[in-house]
This record gives structure tokens, C-alpha cells and sequence, in this order.
């Protein structure tokens, strides 16, 4: 029998992609400069001139959450292609990539664990800016990410359900059938 897991899913809007990823460096530190145990994801988002949604930075790491090891692909970019499907990472866009499957199975697990108002309410918060952040944190640690998030305009934190053998399940089996 598996067990859900419950996590703070946290959105913030920018005025700059400095002050954005001062705030992932600062969610970082919680975690690798203070020995903090628990697991994060966190990922920076920046819209161009016409709106389309990119990924410039992110940090998964591919433990409790049942990120795809080797792909990098946690319920931070779960969360971020559940709310804008073309997202793009770096120079390509995520789907038609080899990692198109199993980050739909995140997505799927991503947008099943949030109340359906708080994933609008999530993706309309992030739609206003032109630089946002994503992190997605353990319970114990989200009052410490939360604090950590200083230098937003607007930050939002929303809880996220999932259960990390389900979601590693799945992203099993859609890299096995892509292959296949």
C-alpha cells in the first residue's frame, strides 16, 4: 500500500530575474547550507514578449518526490507544465523531447494533488508577471522556503498531495512504453 505525501507548492511573481533567483539561491541554502534532510524542487520561470513560458533555471531533486532520475523532472516542473503545457526548457520545448512521457505522468500526478481553484489560482498569479518561481517543498520545511522567498511582489502557497511510489510508477512505464 502506498501513502500520499503532502507538500507546499509555492508561486511567486517578479519585478526581475535577479530577485528571482536571489530567492531560488535562497531556497537552496536552506537545504544544502543549513543540512536541511527533507527533499525541494524549485524552477524559475520567464515569459517572453509574446507570452510564451520558459524554464532558465531549475533544481529537482530525484528522491521522496519520485523525480525521473537522469531526466531531472520533479512536481516543480509537474506543477509548471500542468499550468502552461508549452513550457519550454532552455533552448527547446519539453514536449517531443525523450522526456515527454514521463513528464506527463508528473504533470497528471502534479495537477491531480492541488484543488483545481488552487491550481488557477496558482497560474493566474504566475500569469501576471514576467519572472516567477515554482518550489515545491516539504511540509516540515515550508514555513523556512516560505520565509526564504523575500524578494517576490506576490508569492501564493497552495498544498500539493502525491504519492512519491505512484509517481515513480508511472514515470517507469512511460519511459518503458516510449522506448517500446
Amino acid at each position: 500500500m502506498t501513502g500520499l505525501d503532502t507538500f507546499a507548492a509555492f508561486g511567486a511573481v517578479y519585478g526581475s530575474l535577479d530577485d528571482a533567483e536571489a530567492d531560488y539561491e535562497a531556497v537552496k541554502n536552506l537545504y544544502y547550507v543549513e543540512g536541511a534532510v527533507d527533499t525541494f524542487d524549485a524552477a524559475i520561470i520567464r515569459k517572453n514578449d509574446k507570452g510564451k513560458v520558459k524554464i532558465v533555471k531549475k533544481h529537482e531533486q530525484p528522491l521522496r518526490q519520485g523525480a525521473w532520475v537522469g531526466g531531472g523532472l520533479g512536481l516543480a516542473t509537474g506543477v509548471l507544465v500542468a499550468l502552461f503545457p508549452a513550457v519550454g526548457l532552455g533552448a527547446g520545448m519539453l514536449w517531443g523531447t525523450s522526456v515527454g512521457a514521463g513528464l506527463g505522468a508528473i504533470a497528471g500526478h502534479a495537477a491531480g494533488g492541488m484543488s483545481r481553484s488552487d491550481l488557477k489560482d496558482l497560474g493566474e498569479m504566475l500569469d501576471t508577471g514576467q519572472v516567477g518561481l515554482v518550489a515545491v517543498a516539504a511540509v516540515a520545511m515550508a514555513d523556512r522556503v516560505e520565509a526564504a522567498i523575500g524578494r517576490a511582489d506576490q508569492v501564493t502557497r497552495k498544498e500539493l498531495t502525491a504519492d512519491p511510489d505512484a509517481v515513480k510508477a508511472d514515470v517507469a512505464d512511460a519511459a518503458t512504453a516510449e522506448v517500446g
